[in-house]
């Protein structure tokens, strides 16, 4: 029993240590934080001073630490909207002579076709075409005249028998007194009444559908190594440009309908931007005007233009399913010139 107490006062006593070895330990162990705290703030102060970055390390350092930054390097998932460039927010009209089946990479104007930018004289590297007009405040890559109107012109004198000869009915099959013989024939002789079109230009053009929506040519420096008959942009087609051109061309009918009934003074010269919010049941909704450096009266001119077509069709599917929502906001411009 002696024999383990003693024991156990010796192992007692080994474990305890004496005041010098202490005092040592407190010292390594504050010496040990001050040069952390010193490294640490060293290279905190040499990042926010760019000390670190001007040294020029050994090669073999760097390529170290290009090798631990690559494998230390976190691939983070792209989302999708990222992906996918960003939409065209500016409607421009496409001549169907000068549609394309690709679309353009890097269109900034879309429409109901595809077209690709193209100069009749492919002189220039640019991205942007160049086009040859006399104005520069609307997108246009031709001139469309506004059609003419005319009066109502009375019947020519013969007219109502006219009518009458051809409202009589057949005579019954079988009954060869009354019936007359058919017009023989006429023998085509393969040539064509119509003059034959003497470039590719009024070639396609007699084939394709005029374009509908009016205004002048715009000009704009520039050119690109694409060649083609008249000049054309980089323009996408999307699955509401045949939409937004439908609503486009009510809301100009209806404006130069309004400016024809009314005498407005036509010295008059400015533009008007009104934003609105049209639904995919197109109703129109929360019109303001953003500019008007013209008149209340044409400022409202404007306005009715828009509303008095409205209710629009509603959206087809695919553009619905597009834009992801149920309404959309809409920016027109009206220049009077």
């Amino acid at each position: 029993m002696l024999q383990h107490m003693l024991n156990a006062r010796m192992l007692d006593s080994s474990l305890r240590l004496d005041r010098p070895e202490s005092s040592r330990l407190a010292w390594a162990f504050a010496i040990s934080l001050a040069v952390h705290l010193f490294c640490f703030g060293g290279y905190r102060l040499g990042n926010q001073h760019g000390w670190w970055q001007a040294i020029h390390w050994p090669a073999w350092v760097t390529a170290a630490r290009q090798s631990i930054a690559h494998l230390l390097k976190k691939e983070t998932p792209v989302p999708e909207t990222a992906v996918e460039s960003e939409v065209p927010v500016m409607f421009v009209e496409v001549n169907p002579a000068l549609a394309t089946v690709e679309p353009p990479r890097n269109a900034k104007y879309y429409s109901d076709k595809n077209s690709r930018a193209a100069n009749p004289e492919a002189d220039v590297e640019s991205n942007i075409p160049k086009i040859t007009g006399s104005q520069t405040q609307v997108v246009r890559t031709e001139d469309v005249p506004r059609p003419k109107t005319f009066p109502l012109q009375p019947s020519p004198p013969g007219a109502e028998h006219l009518e009458e000869t051809r409202a009589k009915p057949a005579p019954p099959p079988g009954d060869l007194v009354m019936a007359k013989p058919a017009p023989a024939p006429i023998k085509e002789s393969g040539q064509a009444n119509e003059s034959r079109p003497r470039t590719l230009r009024e070639a396609r053009a007699r084939q394709q559908q005029p374009m509908s929506l009016v205004g002048d040519k715009m000009k704009q420096e520039g050119g690109v190594k694409r060649q083609a008959i008249e000049s054309s942009l980089d323009v996408i087609a999307t699955p509401f440009g045949a939409y937004d051109r439908a609503i486009i061309e009510a809301v100009q009918n209806r404006w130069y309908y309004l400016l024809d009934s009314g005498n407005f003074a036509r010295e008059r010269t400015g533009k008007v931007v009104l934003e609105f919010r049209l639904h995919s049941d197109g109703k129109i909704t929360d019109m303001i005007e953003v500019e008007n450096t013209v008149d209340l009266l044409l400022s409202l001119l404007c306005q009715k233009a828009i509303q008095d077509p409205a209710p629009y069709p509603a959206w087809p599917s695919d553009m619905r399913r597009k834009l992801g929502a149920d309404y959309r906001d809409v920016r027109f411009t009206f220049y009077y010139n």
